[in-house]
Formats: structure tokens, sequence, C-alpha cells
């Protein structure tokens, strides 16, 4: 394997390959479709879709979904993985980009900590206006990012340790995650599982937002009923416990 620079574009079958997505679908579907339900979703803009998994899973029930993300190479796998049947496209573009047919979305979901992975808040605030934007009236976005703040400021901790075959060949890949004031890191690292050269390593960084600045930048672009959760159970919120900041916001 080839030491890689860039995660999103070069990474991809490893974040693949890190997800249990029928797992992770099961755990997250009644709360998609709850909110779905109460805002008469038909038609969903999926934000920094990475692969493609979430999009999907809303075709599937029957929706008309529009994905993007900022990685070619994402949507490339997306593409690769389901196709493009009708009322499903792929689109590179970036969160804080304008959402084609703007103000005709039933649905905006940026899920998967992706918002927290802009450089700084001021993309943040153009991300979220540019999600308001896409909405309709009444229209329900969903937003969710890690918890930065329930880690303590330092030490890593591990989350994953998967031994998994790749187009590459066979790979150990390590993964967690640790604090440094306001930045938290995801540290990757990609090894030879018979006691070879480290492969591969990445540490990108990431926001620690909070409900307050979420709920301003929601305000400022014209939302006004905005609900946090700490995960998908719909759990209330904890700032020092909570694994998720799982926002809902119209």
């Amino acid at each position: 394997m080839i030491l890689v620079d860039s995660m999103f574009d070069q990474l991809t079958h490893i974040y693949k390959a890190m997800i249990d997505w029928p797992k992770r679908l099961a755990a997250e579907e009644p709360f998609y479709h709850h909110w779905f339900q109460q805002a008469g979703v038909k038609r969903v803009v999926d934000v920094a879709c990475g692969t493609g998994h979430h999009a999907a899973m809303f075709h599937r029930w029957g929706l008309e979904v529009e994905a993007s993300d900022l990685s070619s190479a994402m949507i490339e796998q997306a593409r690769a993985g389901f196709g493009e049947p009708p009322g499903l496209r792929w689109a590179a573009r970036g969160f804080d980009e304008p959402i084609p047919e703007a103000g005709s979305w039933d649905a905006v979901v940026c899920a998967g900590n992706s918002l927290a992975l802009a450089p700084d808040l001021a993309t943040v605030r153009t991300a979220v206006a540019r999600m308001m934007e896409g909405l309709r009236p009444g229209g329900v976005l969903l937003v969710q990012v890690l918890n930065l703040w329930r880690l303590p400021d330092g030490p890593c901790v591990w989350q994953k340790c998967l031994r998994t075959r790749l187009p590459q060949g066979d790979v150990l890949i390590l993964k967690g995650v640790h604090r440094c004031d306001r930045r938290g890191y995801v540290e990757l690292a990609v090894a030879d599982p018979n006691g070879g050269p480290l492969l591969a390593h990445e540490s990108p960084q990431f926001l620690g937002l909070e409900s307050g600045e979420l709920e301003a930048m929601v305000r400022q672009a014209g939302g006004s009923r905005i609900q946090f959760f700490g995960g998908y159970a719909a759990e209330p919120f904890d700032r020092e416990s909570s694994v998720d900041l799982v926002m809902v916001a119209s």
C-alpha cells in the first residue's frame, strides 16, 4: 500500500470498512423515519454523504434524494455501490456551496460528524445557512456531530481495532479520537497485520461545536424551532456525557 496524503480521496475503502453499516442504519432509521413523517418528507438532500449509505436508505423508502460530497472519490464509490436509478443522484459539492433548487427540499441531512470537519466556525455558519436555504417552509434540517466535550483534554480514546481485507490486501485499522481544547483529532492508522511497517496514518482535526453556537446559526438563517438530542435514541443532550450532538431544526 502507498502512503496516503488525503484521507477522504484515498482512504474511502478504509472508512467504508470501519463501519458496520447494517447495524448503524438499523439504529438510526427510526429517528429519521420519525422526523421525516413529522415533516411530510418526500425530497431529501444528503449533504456530505460520504459513501452514500444514508442516501441509499432514504431512496429505498421511496424518497427523491440528491446526495453530495466534497470528495469526488466518495461520490464515485457511492455511485458504484448504489448506482444512479431514478430519484437518486450524486453530486460533487461542498456543504458550504448553494444547494440546487433552493427552497424546495423537504429535508436536509448532514450526518457522520461532517459539519465539524469544517476549517472554522465561519464555514460552519455558511454551511448551516446554505442548508437552511435549501429547505421549503416547514422542512426539517437534521445534523449530527460528535460531542467533543465528553472527551478528556489530552489522551486518545481508542475506539476500533479491525483486521480486514481491502483491494490493497490484508490490513489492520486502528481508530481513536482525542481532544485538545476546542479541537478534536481522529487518529487513523493502517498497519500490516503481519508485523510490517505502518502503511498510512492520518490525524484530521475537527471542531468542537456547541449546541448554543448551532442554535444561533440556525436562528440567524431564519430557523425558529430547534431541538437537541444526545443520540439517535432521542435521549436528551448532555454536554458532559452524550456521545453525539444531534440537532433537528426548521
